[in-house]
């Protein structure tokens, strides 16, 4: 079959977008009539060092997509062609559909490790090809999400922006991770399909080319004025001071402009901000604002910030769009149940907790999180608010839900108020937040 250039996984491809041992092994699986249901759970065993908690972001679309999943008959030739797969089997996928129950954590819930993110019981055959593509969708969002709030935390309260489409790692990351910032609570994105489809204000500026495109910079800042009142001007093409000095000399000139902000995106921006505000203050315009970008992470945020430069608004890009300190994070997939019976990996250094599980949150007199709990799923007495909830079940997504990330950013806002403060700190180490098991699953996990 000849390649198809295609810059996007088509939905009737979507089922392909697996790793190959989880087609022979389900094809395994119904050679030997193996249809007990299965339970697995979707965890990581330890934080980036870089990280005090993780974002869960992804599993409820996860859950969505995945109870969606279909084998079209393209793929279905596909898998025909390799000569690998029966035509009994085949046939079966054909008519495949998921029937089990997934559970997921809310979007945007603080998790830590050992604790499920999303958790599927199904018959085996269909849990297991939900694997590699569970993962994916889970993976990604939860990294960008988990870097843009610690952006956010360092920009104390002040708009941050994401400029970091171009040098992302593929489209598929670029839009979807305007939904994981989102989610973290940014105030915008530049990418424009990421932002129309997942509902965050567009923003930008200008480049520099448009700049070195007119004759001279002052013609370039009032073009770009008079076509877009508010509008912010990028002033660091040349001499960032004088070019500041020009956009007051032009708001003189014509009072009818209207200019927002400037931006600076070179240099000591400490300094130049801090320039910029006396040339903007002592000229009358105290209302324009400054922006800063330029390579930007919440490290030097914090520092500018810390040293009191007068910085109103941020760009982020590239630290924030490959997550560049902690770009992955040590997700499984792991049987912990099957036909009734728990199952553990018992690999040094990846073992598993067994059976269907539930994780409990408890909170102080005040709501402030004191640690979690993680139990088993039908285990009673425990103390806090149950945080793993039905987002499908017997195949059928639960639509009231599925709001995937509606309430998400409202839900990030509040937990970090909630958090101990120890772990809202942007130096590396993880904190002190305990997560227990229940005596039922420590007992369980130890005979196991």
């Amino acid at each position: 079959m000849s390649e198809r250039l295609s810059l996007t996984v088509d939905e009737d491809e979507l089922a392909l977008l697996t790793d190959f041992y989880q087609l022979t092994m389900t094809q395994a699986y119904w050679k030997e009539a193996m249809d007990g249901v299965a339970t697995f759970s979707l965890f990581f065993r330890r934080l980036p060092p870089e990280r005090r908690f993780m974002l869960a972001c992804g599993q409820q679309h996860a859950a969505e997509r995945l109870a969606r999943l279909r084998f079209t008959d393209m793929a279905l030739t596909r898998l025909a062609d390799t000569g690998l797969f029966e035509a009994g089997f085949l046939d079966w996928l054909a008519r495949w559909r998921f029937e089990g129950d997934i559970w997921t954590l809310p979007e945007g819930t603080p998790v830590f490790a050992n604790e499920p993110l999303l958790e599927v019981e199904a018959p085996i055959a269909q849990a297991q090809l939900l694997e590699s593509l569970a993962m994916n969708l889970v993976q990604l969002e939860t990294v960008l999400a988990s870097k843009a709030v610690r952006i956010v935390l360092a920009a104390r309260g002040r708009p941050v922006v994401d400029f970091g489409m171009r040098r992302m790692h593929g489209i598929d990351a670029a839009v979807r991770g305007v939904r994981a910032y989102r989610t973290a609570g940014l105030a915008g994105t530049s990418n424009v399909l990421g932002g129309l489809r997942h509902d965050l204000a567009l923003n930008g500026t200008m480049a520099h080319s448009y700049v070195l495109a007119h004759d001279s910079e002052r013609g370039a800042f009032r073009a770009f004025a008079r076509h877009y009142p508010g509008t912010t001007l990028l002033v660091d093409t040349h001499d960032t001071l004088e070019g500041v000095q020009k956009v007051i000399e032009l708001m003189r000139e014509e009072p009818a402009l209207s200019v927002k902000a400037i931006r600076l995106d070179s240099g000591d921006l400490g300094e130049l901000a801090r320039g910029s505000r006396r040339l903007l203050d002592d000229a009358g315009f105290e209302q324009v604002q400054i922006v800063a970008s330029s390579g930007l992470d919440e490290g030097q945020i914090a520092a500018l910030l810390e040293a009191g430069a007068p910085i109103d608004a941020f760009g982020v890009g590239t630290q924030m769009g490959v997550s560049a300190d902690a770009p992955v994070i040590d997700l499984s997939y792991k049987l912990v149940a099957y036909a009734g019976e728990p199952r553990v990996k018992h690999s040094p250094g990846k073992i598993n907790l067994p059976c269907p599980k539930q994780v409990y949150r408890r909170r102080d007199a005040q709501g402030r999180y004191l640690g979690d709990v993680i139990a088993l799923r039908d285990e009673t007495g425990v103390e806090g608010e149950a945080l793993l909830h039905p987002m499908v079940r017997g195949g059928q997504p639960i639509e009231e839900g599925m709001a995937l990330a509606e309430g998400a950013r409202e839900r990030v806002s509040d937990s970090l108020t909630r958090l101990p403060e120890e772990l809202l700190r942007l130096e590396a180490g993880h904190g002190d937040y305990p997560v227990e098991l229940s005596s039922a699953l420590e007992h369980l996990r130890s005979i196991t």
